[in-house]
């Protein structure tokens, strides 16, 4: 196929938190490439998931949800994270939800302002519209806040709308070779996605502030000879109250997690696993770079 007839480009996936940009990245990649829970600030990275189809290459950028300014140096990485994914973007995807415009939507609408790149305003969770007639206004009222390339009420859950949204896409992307080949469906390894999975189940399972203090750093990964994939893995929690909270009476609540994300890795990655866990207590370790490093951030003072 000659260059002129493909397509293919970065798309950076942006908005704040909880509107369901990683649900709509994994829906739209075919794959669990981004972890999901219904709590916010679940993304921390920025993570790339591959598209890839007869004639063009879609390379979306999942980042984190974008928050005010914090004191937290975590929440200073993620917004770096998400704000960075502009550099090297072709188009943006502004997610916001359906209904709910806040202030964080102005924030990133404002970001993407600056950055001058063609944007498409992806509305989601449409199906929580009822009745679907209050959609259009919704639409209507978006419309008037910027100049969008394009205006897509999607589904991410359902799917809705998600074809719509990628033909939109691709009349934005610049004709070139594929980016990546066709069997990449992200740019992350067997580490990251491991602690990533055993974290969303940290996320999905406990309660109330906990998540929020909880880091996985994935200390040994091998196969072994049954072709059994064995990870050892340290759960961080920044508070020793929360240590006892996470392994749970008996060692009950652990354990539960630790089974969640085993059979998640064994459906994700095609393969059976040992999942072995322990919990350590590092005070603070979210407001330290070098601990944020050592879990592969790309942490700065």
């Amino acid at each position: 196929m000659a260059i002129a007839d493909h397509r293919s480009g970065y798309v950076a996936v942006l908005g704040r938190p909880n509107v369901g940009k990683s649900t709509l990245v994994n829906a739209l990649v075919g794959h669990k490439i981004s972890i999901v829970s219904s709590k916010p600030n679940t993304t921390r990275h920025a993570i790339i998931g591959v598209l890839t189809d007869a004639g063009y290459q879609l390379v979306f950028i999942d980042t984190p949800g974008l928050e005010s300014a914090s004191g937290r140096l975590i929440n200073r990485v993620m917004n770096r994270a998400a704000v960075g994914s502009l550099e090297s973007a072709d188009v943006v995807m502004l997610v916001v939800e359906a209904g709910s415009w806040k202030e964080g939507d102005d924030r990133a609408l404002r970001l993407v302002a600056e950055a001058g790149l063609p944007c498409i305003l992806t509305v989601n969770k449409i199906d929580r519209v009822k009745p679907r007639d209050r959609l259009l206004p919704i639409l209507e009222e978006a419309a008037g806040r910027a100049e969008f390339a394009a205006i897509v009420p999607v589904s991410a859950t359902l799917p809705e709308n998600l074809g719509m949204l990628t033909t939109a896409l691709y009349d934005l992307l610049p004709a070139q070779e594929a980016l990546y080949g066709s069997e990449i469906a992200t740019d992350r390894g067997l580490r990251f996605r491991a602690a990533e999975i055993l974290r969303e189940k940290l996320m999905q399972m406990l309660h109330k502030e906990v998540p929020y203090g909880v880091g996985v750093e994935i200390e040994d990964l091998e196969e072994d000879e049954q072709g059994r994939l064995r990870i050892n893995a340290t759960i961080w929690v920044d508070r020793e109250s929360h240590k006892g909270i996470v392994v749970g009476k008996g060692g009950q609540q652990i354990k539960a997690i630790g089974q969640a994300a085993r059979l998640d890795l064994q459906e994700t990655l095609e393969r059976p696993v040992y999942l072995e866990s322990h919990v350590k207590v590092k005070r603070n370790w979210s407001d330290s770079a070098q601990s944020l490093r050592q879990l592969g951030y790309d942490a700065e003072q």
